[in-house]
């Protein structure tokens, strides 16, 4: 029920279809006893400036989810950003501080991360392969970067991405060993699919998976399907794997966090959630 004390968080992005957010974080609410809603909002690029500052100028509003094709020109947009969105190059998360100033912050690869620790996966002083340097790729290979890690591999058939990335990693995290330039798994702890193969019947996989070790753990960003033919590999491989939609779920709870509300966990919230698919 929305009445005149319900706060809203807007989900702004273009086009609004194939969102999903509202239909976990309403139900999470409405069994919490949250008086919040999440609202899709269709904005397309050349209105979003204009759009989000005067969000934030009502009262009741918590804060903005942002997604495509938004997370990059928010960056420009706000009075302050974290180093994981300055390295991710991307910001999905606005909220409005008491003095004013609009603060955002890059969660997509808070989630992915939380989900690996979360399965006993220790980061830190770990090496790890990306392969994906793209929204996702970067945001995750930021977060991986905060979590600890010893080392990054960054592969993108757009080397000049990867490169970019690389330079962005190595400016805020100068201790980290960065490298570019190969998808070859071996002699990794943790390797993430962040590329869109997968999505497809028929695509090709990301690397080649006779060079994964047993040992190492696997993650894919991909959700099209709950074990990509990547996963089932890696799995055939005596590899830990984590889903695709493991990194959707886990990132909500540190949006809520961000945006001082009761968080919960993952479980919660799959049990919780109205999803059509």
């Amino acid at each position: 029920m929305i009445n005149g004390n319900t706060e809203l968080i807007a989900h702004i992005g273009y086009p609004t279809h194939t969102f999903k957010s509202p239909m976990i974080y309403n139900p999470y609410f409405n069994e919490a006893g949250i008086n919040a809603v999440v609202v899709p909002m269709a904005c397309k690029p050349e209105n979003y400036g204009a759009l989000l500052k005067s969000l934030f100028v009502l009262e009741n509003i918590r804060g903005a989810l942002i997604t495509m094709p938004h997370k990059v020109s928010t960056v420009g947009l706000i009075d302050e950003v974290t180093a994981t969105v300055r390295v991710a190059g991307a910001c999905n998360a606005v909220k409005r501080l008491a003095d004013g100033r609009l603060v955002g912050d890059m969660f997509d690869g808070a989630g992915f991360v939380r989900g690996v620790q979360r399965k006993g996966f220790d980061l830190s002083a770990k090496r790890a392969l990306v392969v994906g340097t793209g929204g996702v790729g970067s945001a995750i290979a930021a977060s991986l970067a905060h979590a600890g890690m010893a080392a990054i591999s960054l592969f993108d058939v757009n080397s000049a991405c990867s490169q970019a990335l690389a330079q962005r990693l190595q400016d805020h995290y100068p201790h980290m060993e960065v490298r570019t330039g190969s998808n070859d798994p071996a002699g990794h702890d943790l390797v993430v699919n962040a590329t869109p193969l997968g999505m497809n019947e028929g695509d090709p996989l990301p690397l080649d998976v006779s060079r994964l070790s047993p040992d190492t753990f696997v993650g894919e960003v991909v959700m099209k399907a709950e074990t990509t033919a990547f996963l089932a590999a890696a799995q055939a491989r005596g590899c830990r794997t984590q889903v695709g939609t493991d990194m959707l779920y886990e990132q909500i709870p540190a949006y809520l966090e961000f945006f001082g509300l009761p968080t919960t966990t993952a479980e919660v919230l799959r049990r919780v959630a109205k999803l059509s698919y």
